[in-house]
């Protein structure tokens, strides 16, 4: 690990994990906890203080916990009051902001920006350049595509904030906006550049601008292996807990209801 130990700066009031490696230029703020076995990258900022710390003396920064086995990649800043789990990683120039909270093994692509005060199930994969306005909620096993935006102010501006809720195992992909409020079922596909709102049930397949449900994802045939690839933990197991059993195995296992 070629780090120098150049300007890095640690919070007496952090604590760190064994075997945990931090990168040059690096900061990590008070009350920040890191798990065994990670590695915060160069140019990071860990445990960002809120915006009362630039305004109030007696400001007192937020708990921040990262999990065992993290990889933080240079650039990227995790706003105080946040919690990740185990192996949680990020691309390049990350953001995370305030109270946010990441199940297990979650991804965070290059450029990927974090409005703060969403949930995120385990597992949850997001590619680059992926904006996720605050209040969303999403669930174990999505993974969300290049340029998706998530938004969340009904009439803007105002004070409202009803972030879009997306249920486990769908996939929104590339380019696709999610109005204020969405809510998406499980075993769903958006579909590329897809606009949608309102409410979409389990297994829809939903396209468009207006998004509509075309269909359910059930009827959709791989051209490669002529079968239905929905729902898609049965054909995709990459970096999946399922990789070596096998989906029905591992729901067995865990006794896992959503199929």
């Amino acid at each position: 690990m070629k780090f120098n130990n150049r300007n890095v700066f640690i919070s007496d009031k952090a604590v760190i994990g064994k075997n945990v490696k931090i990168g040059d230029n690096t900061v990590i703020y008070d009350h920040v906890t890191i798990g065994d076995n990670s590695i915060i990258a160069n140019d990071c900022i860990i445990g960002e203080p809120l915006n009362d710390y630039y305004f109030k003396t007696d400001y007192i920064n937020p708990e921040t916990v990262i999990g065992e086995n993290a990889l933080i990649r240079s650039h990227t800043i995790l706003y105080a009051g946040s919690r990740f789990g185990n192996n949680f990683s990020t691309g390049h120039r990350v953001t995370v902001r305030e109270n946010s909270i990441f199940g297990n093994n979650c991804r965070l692509g290059t450029v990927t920006d974090i409005q703060g005060y969403v949930t995120f199930g385990n597992n949850c994969w997001l590619h680059s350049n992926v904006h996720i306005g605050q209040n969303s909620t999403i669930g174990n096993f999505v993974f969300i595509y290049p340029y998706v935006v998530f938004t969340n102010d009904p009439m803007p501006p105002s004070d409202i904030c009803i972030g879009p809720v997306i249920g486990d195992f769908s996939q929104i992909a590339v380019g696709s906006v999610l109005l204020p409020g969405t809510t998406v079922g499980k075993h769903c596909l958006v579909g590329a550049q897809s606009l949608i709102g309102g409410s979409f049930e389990d297994y829809s397949l939903v396209i468009g601008n207006p998004g509509k449900k075309i269909k359910d994802v059930r009827e959709m045939k791989s051209k490669e292996t002529g079968r239905s690839h929905y729902p898609w933990p049965y054909n995709f197991s990459r970096g999946m807990p399922w990789e070596e059993d096998g989906f029905d195995n591992w729901k067995n296992k865990n006794g896992y209801e959503h199929d």
